[in-house]
């Protein structure tokens, strides 16, 4: 769920790494006399160390909300500092409410671990996918948690890199399980199609996920300024190929698709749409991104309503996944 924010964030990045707050003569004159203060022997608070705020830093905090203060005071447009919104801190934190709101993420990822856990049969093909992909997942959301918690080059690379792995991962398991690479499960609920465990093909694709993962990741790093408009396509692309199958499974009879390996090619389960109607929430969800507008109370804007939003669309896809991984349709005929 974290691809199309991901992707539109980057979007977002590549205009907005200088704002005008922070360029302003008003900014650069307040920054300049509160770093002129900042002594060896000034000690911040335990929570501001802790995380990581310096003497500078919190001159800029202080600065920009300054400003701000006078903004809203004269009814003028509120500005971005270092392409971000004002946001009050809590605890050193930078925005609250979107560290809130990833670990609510996390949470519901947890619970999935559980669900999969619980009711998909350890012999099931994909259960190992959907239990590596929701651990994923809870990487990526604690990655986001941590991000903003603090917005720091390398705090940043983490998230970034996390979301993309969940990104791909998505993908990975989706091409697997839609043209049916997985290998066969113990108890010969599901074909041998090859001698082998892995066949030729999930092989193939298994080494392609990997080195293209760790050639995004390797590109990124070694530059000396982070690319964000590569990174928005490579996520944009990867997210675009996952929904497309999911939508193409979620269509009617008409559509020529095998969805299970021992139903016919035209079934399709009741429960199919929900395919589409996943693809559809997140796709809603991740449009709140586009209206981009100062936080209210400083507090909550446009990012942390789509983290809001999407715990629940999470515990959706995790029904789906357990619904479609119980269908008889997984089962061989007795011969």
């Amino acid at each position: 769920m974290r691809w199309w924010t991901c992707s539109v964030l980057a979007l977002l990045a590549t205009v907005v790494v200088a704002s005008s707050g922070d360029r302003s003569s008003d900014f650069q004159n307040c920054l300049s006399k509160c770093v002129d203060y900042c002594h060896p022997w000034i000690v911040l608070p335990l929570d501001l160390r802790l995380t990581r705020w310096t003497c500078t830093d919190d001159c800029k905090y202080t600065c920009m909300h300054m400003l701000t203060d006078n903004a809203v005071r004269y009814g003028k447009p509120i500005q971005q500092y270092y392409g971000k919104w004002p946001f009050w801190r809590f605890l050193g934190t930078q925005e609250p409410a979107s560290v809130a709101f990833s670990l609510w993420n996390m949470w519901y990822h947890l619970q999935g671990v559980c669900q999969i856990s619980r009711r998909i049969p350890a012999t099931h093909p994909m259960r190992s996918y959907y239990l590596t992909w929701a651990y994923v997942s809870i990487n990526a959301w604690i990655w986001s948690a941590v991000f903003h918690t603090r917005d720091l080059p390398r705090t940043e690379k983490l998230d970034y890199f996390s979301a993309a792995l969940a990104i791909m991962y998505a993908l990975y398991f989706t091409v697997i399980r839609m043209l049916h690479m997985y290998p066969p499960a113990t108890d010969g609920s599901t074909p041998k199609v090859a001698a082998s465990s892995r066949s030729t093909m999930h092989i193939t694709w298994s080494v392609l996920c990997i080195t293209a993962y760790i050639a995004h990741v390797t590109y990124l790093s070694v530059l000396p300024r982070f690319d964000y408009a590569y990174n928005m396509a490579f996520n944009l692309a990867l997210g675009l190929v996952h929904n497309f199958l999911w939508l193409l499974y979620s269509l009617p009879r008409a559509v020529s698709l095998r969805r299970f390996l021992y139903a016919p090619k035209t079934y399709r389960p009741s429960y199919a749409y929900k395919a589409g109607l996943f693809v559809a929430l997140t796709t809603a969800a991740t449009a709140l991104e586009l209206f981009d507008f100062p936080p209210v109370g400083r507090i909550l804007d446009a990012h942390a309503l789509w983290h809001l939003s999407t715990p629940l669309i999470a515990k959706f896809w995790y029904d789906f996944l357990v619904e479609d991984a119980l269908n008889e349709g997984w089962r061989a005929p007795q011969q």
